[in-house]
């Protein structure tokens, strides 16, 4: 287990990335998201590989691409905090309704974070929806709520962000990684 690594999940549209870009404005070294940069890409190169074509194929970028964050952020020196994780791969493909994989499953279990995971629950007042980003409130609530069941099945321990400012979310995630 990575004692330092701290990953920041839930639905889309929750304020995640406002919250990472947060706390590394505040020096603290972070780990993008997946799924938006492989949209990004995808779409870029006409590539099947979007959650609106392809999930399954969605999925292994994104296990790829998180297993290259989870090695960068071993490397890492202090506290890393990630936009999402490997779990996240395991709760995509159960919103899905697709199987998931035993290699996704192992990924899972063998790459391990620090046990407290931060979930940023659905909020309809910053919630938006764009080119990248075209799930529903529905999709965003559900998503929300696999990610920590999933993440709970894994045994990591959640916090809910609270629904607050982005200044008063970072305290609450400074209080529960004894950060200074």
């Amino acid at each position: 287990m990575c004692h330092h690594m701290f990953v920041v999940t839930g639905g889309p549209g929750s304020g995640k990335s406002t919250l990472i870009d947060a706390l590394n404005a505040k020096g603290f070294p972070s780990m993008p998201e997946a799924g938006r940069a492989i949209i990004r890409d995808q779409m870029q190169i006409g590539g099947p590989a979007l959650p609106w074509a392809d999930r399954a194929m969605f999925a292994e970028l994104m296990l790829g691409w998180d297993l290259r964050s989870w090695h960068a952020a071993t490397a890492q020196g202090g506290t890393v905090f990630l936009d999402r994780g490997i779990v996240d791969v395991v709760g995509y493909l159960t919103l899905c309704g697709l199987p998931v994989p035993a290699h996704v499953e192992t990924a899972g279990k063998a790459y391990r974070y620090n046990k407290t995971v931060f979930i940023a629950p659905y909020w309809d007042a910053i919630f938006t929806q764009d080119d990248e980003r075209k799930q529903d409130r529905q999709e965003a609530e559900a998503t929300a709520r696999v990610m920590a069941d999933t993440y709970a099945r894994f045994g990591y321990q959640l916090f809910e962000l609270p629904k607050a400012s982005v200044k008063e979310r970072v305290a609450f995630v400074m209080q529960h990684v004894n950060a200074p």
